[in-house]
């Protein structure tokens, strides 16, 4: 998170702002403001980042829905019937979970899952709301994808060169840094709806929204 610093303010102080389960009117003002404020050539480049994130799910999501002949082609969108995850999970060809993702391949209940999920993400590190939610849910999905594509395998389940270009760090990785990074720099204030979503009553008395 991004504080001023202030030399008057113990490390107890800062911990009590950030993560205690009570607070005054005024002082929850002052923990929101400390969160939100930053520099604003940071805030500006963090919330280009934020909003160029979140776009990555949302366009995914909209994408896979209409079928607009990008990654998911014509008349195959999941409104047309097709399945969000069928192809995807189906097409797994390394990895401990191999058998697990086929299981789940084109099943109502990943389709809805994964789709929400990049609609959810989307819409609210876009918005700059709940961003620590859509941080952890977000990771979460990105991990999976990256065990389902496993980029540790130098070789397919068939023999077949995997092509990995890095054994750990691949897009989903970064993705899933960039959606912590921008919620721990607290960056729906600028470009975003932070502020107000911040001082929204259950947000004050639950710090795991923001």
């Amino acid at each position: 998170m991004a504080v001023h610093e202030h030399p008057h303010r113990s490390p107890r102080s800062y911990l009590s702002a950030a993560f205690g389960r009570h607070r005054t009117g005024s002082g929850s003002e002052s923990a929101v403001s400390a969160r939100l404020g930053t520099h604003p050539a940071q805030a500006y480049s963090l919330a280009s980042l934020r909003v160029l994130t979140g776009f990555v799910f949302l366009w995914a999501f909209l994408d896979k829905t209409f079928g607009l002949g990008y990654a998911t082609g014509s008349g195959k969108g999941w409104i047309d019937g097709g399945s969000p995850t069928r192809g995807f999970l189906g097409s797994v060809a390394a990895g401990p979970m191999e058998s697990t993702f086929h299981s789940w391949a084109g099943d109502t209940w990943a389709d809805w899952l994964f789709m929400l999920g990049l609609l959810g993400i989307g819409l609210a590190v876009m918005a700059g709301v709940a961003m620590w939610p859509a941080a952890v849910a977000g990771t979460a999905m990105m991990a999976l994808i990256w065990m389902a594509e496993w980029p540790p395998a130098k070789h397919l389940s068939d023999g077949a060169p995997s092509m990995s270009t890095n054994p750990f760090t691949d897009y989903h990785v970064i993705y899933a840094g960039a959606l912590i990074a921008v919620a721990a720099a607290g960056t729906g204030a600028t470009w975003g709806l932070g502020r107000p979503w911040a001082r929204l009553p259950i947000v004050r008395d639950h710090n795991w929204l923001h």
